[in-house]
């Protein structure tokens, strides 16, 4: 049985690119793709692939929380995350929510193939330029959080996710099925548990952590 596949990426250029090259692997078979982290998760829940590869860089829901519903989701499906940033935030934070890979942009049309196989034969793997971070990462903390990090829950990460890219609190509050009156709340409680009170300030911490896009 070929290996199946979806591909989650907002750039439809590289949605495409990443389908030609796959497409020349005889035992893998793309299902599907998605340019959003809602939509990818829609797509595992009805269709259970073996492998989902992330941009962790998509509006809506980001590819780091939406690799933490895929993996509460489903048990099976694996996650190669896929990036232009080598950033140690941006690999520990989708590493630590449940992917099996971390490829780079610039390198993924060599390594895709081999990184596709061995996650899918149950290894991890990461771009040489990525396993180097890892390493160093984990000898700074000795394997522990960082003192200053801070924890938030997974809806408070999704609603300063959309105030970042500018949705109303009522918008918010119909994407994410919730009240105005709870969206306004988490909103009080992330600003206080990151002593940030200001739209520009919590963009630039969204953007520090991997939590919305650069663009």
């Amino acid at each position: 049985m070929p290996i199946r596949l979806l591909i989650a990426d907002d750039h439809k250029l590289m949605r495409e690119g990443l389908r030609a090259l796959l497409s020349g692997e005889s035992d893998i078979e793309v299902i599907g793709e998605a340019s959003n982290g809602r939509e990818i998760v829609k797509l595992v829940e009805e269709s259970a692939p073996d492998i989902v590869l992330m941009d962790i860089s998509m509006p809506q829901l980001n590819g780091i929380d939406a690799t933490r519903q895929i993996k509460d989701l489903s048990g099976t499906t694996r996650v190669i995350a896929l990036s232009m940033h080598a950033d140690r935030l941006f690999v520990q934070g989708v590493l630590k929510a449940g992917a099996a890979g971390y490829i780079l942009k610039d390198s993924a049309f060599d390594e895709l193939g081999q990184a596709v196989r061995a996650v899918s034969n149950g290894q991890m793997y990461l771009s040489p330029g990525v396993a180097g971070v890892v390493v160093e990462g984990f000898l700074k903390t000795n394997g522990a959080p960082a003192e200053n990090e801070v924890s938030l829950t997974a809806r408070e990460r999704e609603v300063l996710q959309l105030i970042t890219e500018g949705i109303t609190t009522r918008d918010i509050a119909t994407q994410l099925h919730i009240s105005v009156k709870t969206v306004e709340t988490h909103r009080r409680q992330l600003m206080k548990k990151l002593d940030i009170y200001t739209v520009a300030e919590l963009t630039k911490y969204a953007i520090r952590n991997g939590l919305t896009r650069l663009e």
